[in-house]
């Protein structure tokens, strides 16, 4: 079964850095894509980018120059950098592992972005 776990999101002023991880086990896929979503309060989830196991990246438009995606080389973590952190980045950031035609959720990890 695989499992996805989120972490390392918090509090953080704005104007300020933050990096989220995302830990995905219990696969033996070698194709797979891992993307990250969020969703703010009374708003609906949306894409915030991902990465495939090629190691290609896509951000989403509105979130490129502050947000980088990246991931640790052998096993099935990717990390979110957010820079330049702004109050409307706030939102409960989820990740999604795709493993062929199946997809696994984190329960995901809050980022409140406030002064």
């Amino acid at each position: 079964q695989v499992q996805v776990v989120e972490s390392g999101g918090g509090w953080v002023q704005p104007g300020g850095s933050l990096i989220v991880s995302c830990a995905a086990s219990g696969s033996s896929s070698s194709s797979y894509e891992i993307e990250w979503f969020r969703q703010a309060p009374g708003k609906k989830r949306e894409w915030v980018g991902g990465i495939g196991s090629g190691g290609i990246t896509d951000v989403e438009n509105a979130m490129k120059g502050r947000f980088t995606i990246s991931r640790v080389i052998g096993n099935n973590t990717v990390f979110l950098k957010m820079d330049n952190l702004k109050p409307d980045d706030t939102a409960v950031y989820y990740c999604r592992f795709v493993d062929g035609p199946n997809d696994y959720w984190g329960k995901g990890t809050l980022v409140t972005v406030s002064s």
